[in-house]
């Protein structure tokens, strides 16, 4: 019996370009099911396969749903680990802890000040920018030397990460500043990963996602 695998996704997700990236990365097939996440419109699937969060993505395996887009990674890495791929997680458990630590600080950090980034003004803008650059350098000092956040193989902290780079062009021109001036290596690192054809698939146009924040914007009255 062929395996079935759905991921109701949004375009301009983060978690969900994850997905695409770690699903590509295994040579996975899949039917994706894009959401209409931009009016606020939940299909009945979404709802009925993450009925406690009612968000993207859900990995459906088999009519089986699971949610939230870092246990998802773990999961494709967990299931489709034999089939001649890299693992996406080191396989030393102290490294393995190392790396759902920094993806977890990304998650927490960086989703508390982006939206500041586009939704406020004047020293509340200036705060969020600051505190952003300083977390996106520690992710940079983490990242030191290696071509990859794991070493030489694009990894689980690597994908985790990436889902964001799309966004920061959006960031930059709503708050005045430009992450590769700030953060050399870290961009270095992510135009490295944006040359993988799974990658470069997998994410959206800088250009897009910009527009589709100031949709944003003008949905939430920001001038």
């Amino acid at each position: 019996m062929a395996e079935e695998v759905v991921l109701l996704d949004f375009w301009a997700s983060p978690f969900g370009i994850r997905l695409r990236i770690a699903l590509a990365e295994k040579g996975i097939k899949y039917e994706r099911r894009e959401e209409d996440l931009s009016n606020w419109n939940k299909s009945a699937l979404l709802l009925q396969m993450n009925p406690v969060h009612k968000k993207v993505p859900v990995l459906i395996h088999n009519g089986k749903p699971v949610c939230e887009s870092l246990i998802e990674l773990q999961y494709v890495d967990e299931v489709w680990h034999g089939n001649g791929t890299a693992p996406l997680l080191p396989s030393d458990p102290y490294q393995r802890a190392i790396a759902r630590f920094w993806a977890d600080f990304a998650d927490k950090k960086i989703i508390e000040l982006e939206v500041k980034l586009w939704r406020t003004k004047g020293e509340e803008q200036a705060r969020a920018k600051k505190e952003f650059i300083e977390a996106l350098k520690l992710l940079e000092g983490e990242l030191g030397d290696k071509t990859f956040f794991g070493g030489e193989n694009l990894g689980f902290l690597d994908i985790a990460l990436l889902s964001y780079y799309c966004w920061f062009y959006a960031y930059e021109k709503c708050a005045g500043f430009i992450v590769e001036a700030e953060c050399p290596k870290l961009t270095a690192w992510a135009k490295r990963c944006m040359q993988r054809e799974s990658v470069a698939k997998s994410v959206p146009h800088q250009q897009k996602v910009y527009e589709f924040v100031l949709h944003l914007k003008k949905v939430f009255g920001v001038e």
